[in-house]
């Protein structure tokens, strides 16, 4: 179950249509999760500062079950993201960062229980 936060400096208007399923769809094939376990949430126009620059910027956190816990895992997933963020947000590798963080099955609530149970 990976959820994906995009917070960015840029303002909403200048986020193309659909960056939300954008994002779930290829979270999905860069996860290897199916896209209805995909949660995605888009926070744009935040006052942000990345490597003391005020300059448009974002930031893409990545949680998820069993595929974000290591080095090598992530270092692949790290490329195709960039690939996605900067295509999506005309912003520069420089000006993005992408935080990873593995997550346990008795972490996530669901259907008034924890993924563990389901």
């Amino acid at each position: 179950m990976p959820f994906l936060e995009l917070d960015t400096s840029l303002p909403a208007e200048r986020l193309p249509p659909g960056l939300a399923l954008t994002l779930c769809n290829a979270a999905a094939d860069i996860l290897g999760k199916p896209a209805d376990r995909v949660s995605v949430t888009v926070r744009s126009g935040l006052p942000m500062v990345l490597s003391g620059s005020a300059e448009p910027c974002a930031q893409l956190m990545v949680s998820s079950i069993g595929v974000v816990g290591t080095a090598e895992q992530n270092q692949r997933h790290s490329a195709r993201f960039f690939d996605v963020l900067t295509a999506q947000l005309g912003l520069g590798p420089e000006r993005i960062i992408i935080r990873f963080f593995p997550l346990e099955p008795w972490q996530i609530g669901k259907n008034r229980t924890v993924m563990t149970f389901l």
